[in-house]
């Protein structure tokens, strides 16, 4: 494979989000298991000089470099596959109703394992300026996934837009196709608001759903309305940085 490593990963980083980094100077992240690329390194039999990976459906993406049978370090791009705990699409998702349970539902349908990516966000500060409380489920979100799109399609956002607060909607997410995941903020309790989805073309469907329950249900159900079951049976969390 004649490329320069840095070039491919930069490429496949610009494509693909933040990698991790399973191999670093001939030496295995000691924290890796199968939920995070181990079976790349596998593939490259103990090879792997420094490794970086990235989750993409049901594939590990891998690329830098790796010691051949010769012992010369070469350029190397890898694929394995990828499995999570996570139910297929079309299983049921019940479970309780509890914000933080549909957190950690997500958790485990992404396969989600590196620290939490923004633990320390000042929310005081953040509703201080929006001048309203933010729902939980919403605030464990961004902590633990940071800034990133689910399947690297629904974008999760940091802070929510209020570009449409006149219509009694805040944003806390968007998609590549122009659909605003809001919460509809009539309740006066932010742990009570439903998600209300403003499509392309300006309609706003509601739906009787916290946050993290709407995504769960969108990965997870064929039969949703805005599914993103149909494209993928297993399904991850791209991050846009390397750190927050």
């Amino acid at each position: 494979m004649d490329v320069d490593p840095l070039t491919l990963v930069e490429s496949l980083t610009d494509r693909h989000g933040a990698p991790r980094t399973i191999a670093l100077d001939g030496f295995a992240d000691p924290t890796m298991d199968e939920s995070c690329g181990a079976a790349l390194l596998a593939l490259l039999e103990g090879g792997g000089v420094t490794i970086r990976a990235w989750a993409y459906g049901d594939q590990w993406i891998g690329a830098g470099t790796a010691r051949d049978a010769e012992g010369d370090v070469r350029p190397v791009l890898a694929t394995a596959p990828r499995r999570t705990q996570a139910p297929q699409a079309g299983e049921p998702v019940g479970m309780s109703g509890q914000d933080g349970d549909w957190v950690e539902r997500l958790i485990s349908i992404t396969g989600w394992t590196p620290p939490p990516r923004r633990p320390d966000v000042d929310w005081a500060q953040t509703e201080a300026r929006l001048g309203t409380r933010l729902p939980t489920d919403y605030k464990r979100m961004v902590e633990t996934f940071g800034e990133g799109a689910f399947d690297a399609y629904l974008t999760l956002n940091q802070e929510p837009w209020t570009h449409l607060r006149e219509d009694g909607l805040l944003i806390w997410a968007g998609t590549e196709h122009e659909d605003l995941y809001c919460w509809r903020t009539d309740d006066g309790d932010p742990d009570g608001w439903p998600v209300a989805v403003q499509t392309f073309d300006g309609r706003v469907v509601p739906f009787d759903c916290p946050a993290a329950e709407f995504v769960c249900r969108i990965l997870l159900d064929p039969h949703h309305r805005f599914t993103m079951a149909h494209y993928f049976n297993t399904h991850w969390f791209m991050p846009y940085r390397e750190s927050q």
